[in-house]
């Protein structure tokens, strides 16, 4: 028997990205205050191999909003990322945006 060396590589490949165009990616999600909203909507990130550049939480009463900035992988799988999360029970909200366009503007949140 023989050892075959084999290599990670240090990003998943995008099969959805039909050019190597990436892009950076912002994310506003406004959830439930529960206790595990958090480490769900980061691991829609963490199951692709993906580490976001900047996460920022803040508390309002009984909401979260979430900000997350992802550069890297291309606009048709940050929109399926962002599906994802927005199909979580707890996400009130979810706004994506690519880094070249404007911010829109927050909207306040309806409960479900």
């Amino acid at each position: 028997m023989h050892a075959v060396e084999t290599t990670l590589p240090v990003t998943r490949v995008d099969a959805w990205a039909v050019t190597s165009a990436h892009c950076q990616a912002h994310y506003r999600i406004v959830a439930e205050a529960e206790p595990d909203v958090l480490c769900r909507v980061l691991n829609f990130f963490a199951l692709q191999f993906l580490t976001p550049q900047q996460v920022s939480v803040m508390r309002d009463d009984d909401l979260l909003t979430i900000e997350i900035v992802m550069a890297g992988l291309s606009w048709h799988r940050a929109q399926v990322i962002g599906e994802k999360i927005r199909n979580l029970i707890s996400v009130c909200s979810l706004d994506l945006w690519p880094a070249e366009s404007a911010r829109p503007e927050p909207v306040m949140a309806a409960s479900r």
